[in-house]
C-alpha cells in the first residue's frame, strides 16, 4: 500500500489510546501520560470499558462510542482482544493503528493465528498498521509521543527507524545527552503491515527529515525495501546498522557459491547497490547521518588533518589508513605556503601539527591555506584545549573559513565544558563535531562510502550487445532433469546454458568406455584433462577425480579405469557414467569463479572471485545483485584481491571480456528463476581470452512445478523486454519503441539539447541550457518497479532518440504521473499520440486506477491530444492544467 494513510499515523489530529489506564507502572498508563503530557496539539481520547475517566479525562468504553472521527488508534491491550479491537477501529473509520501489544507470532501458532485475523481486518477496512509488539512512535515537531518511554526525543532532522523497541528507548535517552534531535522515532515491531520500505517512502518525502537512520535485524520484503531505498538514497542519506552479522550455522551448500555467500555479505551487497551507508555501531549511525545531512559528500578518500596536538593527529592518521582512507599528498603550492606561514619546527607534512602554542591567527592561516589545496577531498580539524587559542575562538574561525570551500569539514574538539559550547555553535551552523579524532575519521570514511555507492548507482555504463530472446530449449533441459528426479544438471547440460548465452567454454566431450577415451584424446589432441563423471560427486577434486596433463591416447585409455575406481571408492551409491575429456589449457593468468545462488531474503545474487581448488580456502569473493550492467560488473570485480593482483602483474585481465561475461551471466540468472545455484569454476583467463572449464547448476523443483511471473527471484526489477516493439512514423520512418536504460544517457542528452525553448518549457516548465549528468541519470537509471520511460529509437543514418514518454508510479502503485516530449523535428508524425497510447496501455497492465499529467495551459496541442484520448482536463492554477484518465 506504500505511503497510503501513513499520514494518519505520523500526523494525526485525533488519537484514541485503547487500553489507557490509571494503573501505575502499566504500559497503558505511561503511554496515555506521554500522549497528554507533552503538549500534543491534537485531541486524545482514552478508551477503557471498565473506567469512566482515565488520568482525569473522560474515558469511552469503545472507540465506536467516541463522537468524533479518530485518525489514529494506539492499542495497548492483551493480544487475544486485539483482533476485536481492530475490527471496531475499522467500523469507526480509523485509518491508522499502532499495536503496542506483544503476544503474536513470537509466541507460536496461536500468536500467528491472531496476526492472520488482524491482517484480514486491515485489508477489509483499508487501514495501515504499525506493529504489533512495538514501542510506538515520536514526532517531536508536533509534540506527539505515542510511546511508553520515560523521556521524549528532541526535535531534529533525523528519522530513526528501529526493529528493536528497547533500542528506541536507549537511543532517545542517549541522543538527548548528545544533543541530537529527531524528525521521528519509529519502532517497527513485527512489521505485520507497515515495513521498512513504506517508512523510507514516507520519510523520503517528509520535509522535516534530512536523513534516515535504520536499525535492522531482518528485512521481510526485500524488493520493496530496495526500491524505496534506491528511490531516495541520493536525495536523503540512508544509514544502517544491521544486527546479526554472524549466523550460528550455515546451511550445507552444493556449490562453492552457496558456501561462500553468507547472509551478512549479501546484506552488504544489497546496501551498496541501494546507495545505503552501512555502519558498525550505534554512535557511528548518528555521527554519519548528521555529517551527511550537514556537509557535502567527499569526492575521494584524501583527508587533510590539521591539529594543535601531535598525538591525536598521528592516531587519526593511523585510523584513517587502517580504514582504507588516504592522507592527502599536499600540492607543492600548499607546502610552500605552509612553510611561509609556520615556524620551521612545525610539521608541514600531513597531518599538519601547528603545535600547542598555535594562536588564533596561526589556526586561521593554516586552515585557509589547506582549504585551497587541490588534492584534498575533505578536512579534519583537531583541537585540544591548550595554549593560546580558546575553543570559542577556533569555532568562530572554522565557521568563517568554511564558507570558502565546497568540500566537507569535520572537527574534533577534545575537551569538556568550553569545547561543548564551541561544538554547539559549530553544529548549529552545520559543521559536525566529534569528541575523538577516531570518530571523525570513521565518519569521513562512511561519507566516502556513500559517495562510492551513489557513483555505483548513477555512473553511465557502456552499451553491451545482448540477445533479448530466452533460449527456450534450455527450459526443456530443466524439465527433463526434474522428470528424472535430478536436482543437479550434468556438466554437459550446464555447459549448454553457458554456450547459449555466448559465454566462452572449453571443448568438452564425454567418453563412456576406455576405447572412446582413447579416440577422443586422438581427436582433440594431447595434453588433455580427464574428469570422473558421476551425478553423486559434485566436487571432483575432493575424490581425486581430476587428472591433468594426460599426454597420450594410450594413457587416456588406461586412466579411464583409474577414474572408475576412484568413483567406486567414494561410495556404493556413486554411479560412474564415464569421463569428461577437455583440452589442457596451457596458458593461464589465473582461475576465477562466477556463481549465483538464491538468498532467502534477497533472491538471486551473483558472486565473482578467485576460483579453482583453493576457492574456499582463500574466500576471495565479492557479491552483487542482478541485473548487472558494464559498470556494475566492473565494480563487482574491482573489490576482489584476485582482480587487484592481476592488475599488478605484467599480464592483465581482458577486463572488457570479463564484463561481458558477467553481464551475460546476469541475464542467464534473470531468465531462469528455476536455477537455485549456478557456478562456473574455474573460468580460466589469460591476457586476452577466458574459458569456462567446469559448470554446475542446481535446480529449484518448486520453480519448475509452479512457474511465476514478475521476476520474483530478483529484488531489483530487470529491463522489461516485453515492452520492446517496432512501429512506423507517418512518413515511413521505422522506430523502435523500448524502455529506456542507463546506457542511453548520451542519446537522451542529444534529444534534450535539440529541443526548442518552447518544447523544453512545455515539457519541463522551464528552459535550461545544459542538462547535467545528475539530471540525465535521474531519467535514464530507473527502477522499473516505480517508473518506466518509453523512448522512440530511430536508427536511420545515425542512431538517436526522438521522443520519450515517462510514467512514474506513486508509492501505493494506484496512480501514476506521465509526461511526454517529442523532438521538434519529429513532431506532427503521430509519435506523441503513439507514446501516450503506449503509456495508457502500460498503466492498465500495471493495474493503475488512474494516470495524470500536468500541462502548461497554453500548450494547446497537448491539451487537444489529451482531450481526444479521453483525458479529463482540470485547471490547477492560472498557468497549469491537469490531464486525468481513469483506467479502472
Amino acid at each position: 500500500m506504500g505511503t497510503e494513510n501513513l499520514e494518519k499515523i505520523f500526523n494525526p489530529k485525533r488519537v484514541a489510546v485503547i487500553g489507557a489506564t490509571d494503573r501505575e507502572g502499566s504500559v497503558g498508563a505511561r503511554l496515555f501520560r506521554n500522549m497528554i503530557g507533552v503538549g500534543f496539539d491534537g485531541a486524545v481520547y482514552p478508551v477503557n470499558p471498565f473506567r469512566t475517566t482515565v488520568q482525569g479525562i473522560t474515558a469511552y468504553p469503545s472507540i465506536l462510542k467516541i463522537p468524533w472521527h479518530v485518525d489514529l488508534a494506539i492499542i495497548a491491550t492483551p493480544a487475544h482482544v486485539v483482533p476485536q479491537t481492530v475490527e471496531e477501529c475499522g467500523k469507526a473509520g480509523v485509518q491508522g493503528i499502532i499495536i503496542i501489544s506483544a503476544g503474536f507470532r513470537e509466541t507460536g501458532k496461536e500468536g500467528e493465528a491472531l496476526e492472520k485475523e488482524v491482517l484480514e481486518l486491515k485489508d477489509k477496512y483499508g487501514m495501515r498498521i504499525l506493529g504489533p509488539n512495538c514501542f510506538g512512535i515520536m514526532r517531536p515537531k508536533i509534540r506527539l509521543n505515542a510511546t511508553f518511554a520515560n523521556k521524549a526525543a528532541m526535535p531534529g532532522k533525523i528519522a530513526f527507524i528501529s526493529q528493536s523497541a528497547a533500542l528506541c528507548a536507549s537511543v532517545v535517552d542517549w541522543a538527548s545527552e548528545a544533543h541530537i534531535g529527531f524528525s521521528a522515532v519509529v519502532s517497527t515491531g513485527s512489521m505485520l503491515d507497515v515495513d521498512f520500505g513504506d517508512l523510507i517512502d514516507y520519510f523520503g518525502t517528509d520535509p522535516q527529515t534530512r536523513s534516515i537512520v535504520l536499525y535492522i535485524e531482518s528485512i521481510r520484503n526485500a524488493r520493496k525495501f530496495m526500491s524505496a531505498a534506491r528511490g531516495f538514497a541520493r536525495a536523503k542519506p540512508i544509514v544502517v546498522v544491521k544486527a546479526g552479522r554472524f549466523p550460528r550455522s550455515i546451511e550445507a551448500a552444493v556449490s562453492h557459491t552457496g558456501a561462500l555467500c553468507g547472509e551478512d555479505a549479501v546484506y552488504d551487497a544489497a546496501f551498496r547497490r541501494a546507495g545505503i551507508v552501512r555502519v558498525e555501531a550505534i554512535n557511528d549511525l548518528f555521527n554519519c547521518a548528521e555529517a551527511l545531512a550537514m556537509q557535502p559528500n567527499p569526492k575521494g578518500p584524501n583527508l587533510t588533518i590539521i591539529t594543535n596536538a601531535g598525538g591525536p593527529g598521528i592516531m587519526a592518521a593511523d585510523f584513517l589508513i587502517a580504514k582504507g582512507g588516504k592522507l592527502t599528498s599536499l600540492s607543492a603550492e600548499t607546502i610552500d605556503a605552509l612553510k611561509k606561514a609556520l615556524p620551521p619546527y612545525c610539521s608541514i607534512i600531513n597531518p599538519i601539527d601547528i603545535l600547542e602554542e598555535a594562536t588564533p591567527d596561526r589556526f586561521r592561516k593554516v586552515i585557509e591555506i589547506c582549504l585551497q589545496d587541490p588534492n584534498s577531498d575533505a578536512f579534519l580539524i583537531i583541537y585540544t584545549p591548550q595554549g593560546a587559542t580558546e575553543p570559542l575562538a577556533i569555532a568562530k574561525i572554522i565557521l568563517e573559513l568554511s564558507k570558502q570551500t565546497t568540500k566537507p569539514i569535520l572537527t574534533s574538539l577534545m575537551g569538556e565544558v568550553e569545547c561543548r559550547r564551541a561544538g554547539q555553535i559549530l553544529r548549529k551552523n552545520r559543521i559536525p563535531v566529534f569528541t575523538t579524532p577516531e570518530q571523525a575519521v570513521s565518519t569521513f570514511m562512511y561519507m566516502y562510502s556513500y559517495t562510492q555507492n551513489l557513483e555505483l548507482l548513477y555512473q553511465t555504463p557502456e552499451e553491451l550487445t545482448m540477445e533479448l530472446a530466452i533460449p527456450t530449449f534450455l527450459k526443456e533441459v530443466l524439465r527433463k532433469a526434474h522428470n528424472e528426479g535430478r536436482t543437479v544438471l550434468s556438466q554437459h547440460e550446464a555447459l549448454q546454458f553457458l554456450e547459449a548465452y555466448q559465454i566462452p567454454t572449453i571443448k568438452t566431450l564425454v567418453a563412456k568406455t576406455p576405447e572412446e577415451a582413447e579416440a577422443i584424446a586422438s581427436e582433440i589432441g594431447c595434453p588433455i584433462v580427464m574428469k570422473a563423471l558421476s551425478p553423486q560427486i559434485t566436487h571432483k577434486s575432493k575424490v581425486e577425480g581430476v587428472i591433468l596433463n594426460v599426454w597420450s591416447p594410450r594413457q587416456a585409455k588406461a586412466l579411464f579405469e583409474t577414474l572408475a575406481e576412484k568413483v567406486k571408492k567414494y561410495g556404493p551409491e556413486a554411479e560412474f557414467q564415464g569421463t569428461i575429456i577437455q583440452p589442457m589449457v596451457q596458458k593461464k593468468l589465473c582461475e576465477l569463479l562466477i556463481g549465483s545462488k538464491k538468498d532467502k531474503e534477497f533472491g538471486s545474487i551473483i558472486m565473482f572471485g578467485m576460483g579453482g581448488t583453493a576457492t574456499e580456502l582463500f574466500q576471495d569473493v565479492n557479491i552483487g545483485l542482478p541485473p548487472l550492467n558494464q559498470v556494475l560488473a566492473r565494480r563487482l570485480m574491482e573489490k576482489t584481491k584476485v582482480y587487484k593482483l592481476a592488475e599488478m602483474c605484467e599480464g592483465r585481465f581482458n577486463v572488457k571480456l570479463l564484463e561481458e561475461i558477467l553481464v551475460k551471466f546476469s541475464q542467464l540468472v534473470i531468465d531462469f528463476p528455476e536455477i537455485k545455484e549456478i557456478e562456473i569454476n574455474p573460468l580460466i583467463v589469460d591476457e586476452n581470452t577466458a574459458s569456462a572449464v567446469d559448470a554446475r547448476i542446481v535446480i529449484d523443483p518448486e520453480r519448475i512445478l509452479h512457474e511465476t511471473s514478475f521476476h520474483e527471484h530478483l529484488v531489483i526489477a530487470p529491463y522489461p523486454k516485453k515492452y520492446v516493439t517496432q512501429w512506423t512514423l507517418k512518413d515511413g520512418t521505422p522506430v523502435i519503441l523500448r524502455p529506456i536504460k542507463p546506457e542511453d544517457e548520451a542519446l537522451l542528452r542529444e534529444l534534450y539539447s535539440s529541443l526548442s525553448e518552447e518544447t523544453m518549457r512545455y515539457r519541463f516548465f522551464q528552459v535550461f541550457r545544459e542538462v547535467s549528468h545528475e539530471t540525465l541519470t535521474r531519467y535514464c537509471n530507473l527502477d522499473y518497479d516505480r517508473e518506466i520511460a518509453i523512448v522512440a529509437d530511430v536508427q536511420k543514418d545515425q542512431r538517436r532518440i526522438i521522443g520519450v514518454a515517462l510514467l512514474s508510479l506513486e508509492p501505493g502503485r494506484k496512480n501514476g504521473e506521465f509526461a511526454v516530449v517529442v523532438g521538434d523535428q519529429w513532431q506532427g508524425l503521430g509519435l506523441g499520440s503513439k507514446l501516450i497510447d503506449y503509456i495508457i496501455g502500460i498503466g492498465k497492465e500495471m493495474g493503475l486506477k488512474a494516470i495524470y499529467g500536468f500541462v502548461i495551459s497554453d500548450n494547446a496541442k497537448m491539451i487537444h491530444l489529451c482531450t481526444k484520448k479521453g483525458f479529463r482536463i482540470e485547471p490547477v492554477d492560472s498557468e497549469t492544467s491537469k490531464a486525468v484518465m481513469e483506467l479502472a
